[in-house]
């Protein structure tokens, strides 16, 4: 069962070293190929995280923007609206397969229609099917390289303002979405708050891909001592620009413990919490934090 944990900054520091009961689990990382139709998309996923669950995974991610082709052509026509879920054919078959399997679905990300604005939405269903939360990518993803990328996330959506962080049977989870990445004041947020995992659906491009993809993910991981797990579409997918690919989960000590190459895969790997008692004991940087000199403030 999952909960939201809301982020304050007038909340307690958390125990860091303390673990949920279930230290040991499998993760699946769905690494999609995104076509045109919609329903295509539904199909493949449902068949991907069926998949999974039948090798043993508890946790399933998927990747950012699977249901649409990553685009600003496609995200206003492929957008769904949450708070109507019998008109979310996305929201409906996420939710039923997490029930029927019993697992955590981090759903990666769709375009959100809500209130008149377009969000780059991440869903989370608990293994009861039941929606658990809901995150708004809070960084856009504007970039221009002459002669390589130019694409601007901020022309089409509306960016999220509200950390999200979740308790489940699974540990803590913080949720961002691809360029969040970037970013390292939200992973520290979410460490703050006793996170055991970030998942961060990611549609990195081949030029950001290859210079920062693994970079980040193992820099996040590191700088925390926590698990990173990252999910992409594949190469081949549908969309404006070439995606990455490479659905990763990073270790404690910033370590590949699993990753893929550009093709469609499932990536299914194990996390093993004990791992994080053993590397903040070996390396306590929490406690060597010279806070007398500097401060992360928690806004």
């Amino acid at each position: 069962m999952a909960s939201n944990i809301t982020v304050n900054p007038s909340s307690p520091a958390l125990d860091h070293f303390a673990l949920p009961n279930l230290t040991k689990f499998k993760i699946a990382l769905c690494q999609l190929t995104v076509y045109s139709e919609k329903k295509k998309n539904l199909e493949l996923a449902h068949r991907a995280i069926e998949s999974a669950a039948d090798q043993g995974a508890k946790l399933v991610l998927l990747p950012e923007m699977w249901n649409c082709p990553c685009s600003n052509d496609y995200f206003a026509k492929y957008a769904e609206d949450f708070d109507d879920e019998n008109a979310s054919p996305t929201y409906s078959m996420l939710s039923e397969i997490a029930s029927e399997k019993g697992i955590i679905i981090v759903g990666g990300s769709i375009p959100e229609q809500n209130n008149g604005c377009l969000y780059n939405t991440c869903c989370v269903f608990g293994s009861d099917g039941k929606l658990k939360a809901k995150y708004r990518k809070i960084h856009l993803f504007d970039i221009d390289i002459p002669g390589d990328i130019s694409f601007k996330e901020s022309d089409t959506f509306t960016a999220g303002h509200e950390p999200t962080i979740l308790e489940t049977d699974l540990g803590r989870i913080g949720i961002a979405i691809c360029h969040d990445l970037c970013f390292p004041e939200l992973a520290m947020l979410y460490a703050a708050k006793g996170a055991h995992l970030l998942c961060y659906p990611g549609a990195f491009n081949v030029s950001t891909g290859e210079l920062l993809w693994e970079l980040l993910q193992r820099g996040r991981a590191l700088d925390n001592q926590l698990y990173v797990a990252t999910c992409s579409p594949s190469r081949d997918s549908n969309g404006s620009y070439t995606i990455w690919g490479h659905s990763t989960l990073v270790g404690p000590a910033g370590e590949i413990i699993a990753t893929s190459g550009h093709d469609e895969t499932t990536v299914i790997a194990e996390i093993d919490y004990s791992l994080m008692q053993l590397q903040r004991k070996a390396l306590p940087l929490e406690k060597q934090r010279r806070d007398d000199i500097y401060q992360f403030v928690d806004l």
